[in-house]
């Protein structure tokens, strides 16, 4: 039986202007199965929340077109599924998106609590009574600790976490089957980050729900995730389960950067390595591999010709030609 709940496939995004054309997406692949969680890192710019709205088709209208491949939601295209049932069916109800900026996603005028009403109400089509829903309200805002008796309250009333719990509660309100959380804890600190990441496994546990997380943490992909991949000028340029990202002594030049950039606890050093340089203009990407000019070890041929996946197992792939040659035979 196929367990594959989100699959992409050979995904082109661009963002188009009269002045010029963004190649923000670069023909990605990848599966999410269910119950499973998926990490996503990459630094700003990569991809990463272009390809979220994607999935939901919440990209800019006159700007952001899908060029090509496929997104399959239990076997349904979403990008060619006729909005009014991507609406009704799928958006909110069986997918549902955790969006980066929590002060930015809550409307200010309306309580809490009538915002996550205004979601259950749309997807439940007269199934259950007002009282119902109200209390469902109170029920999804304890879910996230969060008192009933604050659904009146307005979004001001909340400090940065506890409005990032209420962007959750109204993400997990319908229990949907995948949940996309775009840097969930973004501008919260040390401690309310552990609290949010531990609520969303535990309710990921108890309603067995997908995840597909966006972050720039390693730290946080290592805690949350089953799987991962790292994102780079659109590509992905390494993916493979978390022990594959974490244990395996060969990763791609991008990654081992990430790594050197994160402090190590068992290491005592000056200063940590930041990764040289930025990264390739969007409008203009290089025929060769993107992130040639900021490796240490580029070769003539990684300006020339652009890398090929290899993969070193069933489940770890590297886009690099340092690997090339290095195919597991599976």
């Amino acid at each position: 039986m196929d367990d594959t709940l989100l699959k992409i496939s050979d995904l082109e995004i661009v963002y188009q202007t009269d002045l010029e054309t963004v190649r923000a997406v670069n023909r990605i692949s990848l599966e999410i199965k269910k119950g499973r969680t998926l990490g996503l890192v990459g630094e700003t710019g990569a991809g990463k929340t272009t390809t979220c709205l994607a999935i939901l088709r919440l990209l800019p209208d006159r700007t952001g077109k899908v060029l090509n491949g496929e997104i399959l939601f239990k076997g349904e295209n979403l990008l060619t599924m006729k909005e009014s049932k991507l609406r009704k069916e799928i958006s909110g109800e069986e997918i549902s998106m955790i969006f980066q900026d929590p002060m930015t996603s809550l409307n200010p005028v309306m309580t809490v609590g009538s915002q996550i009403y205004e979601a259950l109400k749309y997807h439940n089509e007269n199934k259950q009574s007002h009282a119902e829903l109200e209390k469902r309200v109170g029920e999804v805002l304890e879910l996230v600790g969060i008192p009933a008796r604050r659904a009146k309250e307005y979004p001001h009333q909340f400090s940065g976490g506890m409005k990032q719990r209420v962007v959750i509660a109204m993400a997990l309100a319908c229990e949907p089957e995948l949940l996309i959380a775009d840097e969930p804890t973004t501008a919260l600190d040390v401690t309310i980050q552990a609290q949010v990441l531990a609520m969303m496994q535990d309710l990921q546990d108890r309603f067995g729900s997908a995840i597909l997380l966006i972050t720039h943490d390693l730290g946080v992909v290592a805690q949350m995730c089953d799987d991962a991949m790292v994102m780079y000028a659109g590509e992905i340029v390494e993916s493979g389960t978390a022990e594959d990202i974490y244990e395996s002594e060969q990763h791609h030049p991008y990654t081992v950067g990430l790594f050197g950039s994160i402090p190590d606890l068992d290491k005592e050093v000056p200063r940590l390595t930041p990764i040289d340089g930025l990264m390739p203009d969007p409008t203009a990407l290089p025929k060769g591999c993107y992130f040639a000019d900021r490796c240490p070890y580029a070769e003539d041929i990684c300006r020339e010709k652009h890398p090929e996946p290899v993969h070193l197992s069933d489940t770890h792939m590297i886009m690099c030609h340092r690997f090339k040659g290095e195919e597991a035979s599976v």
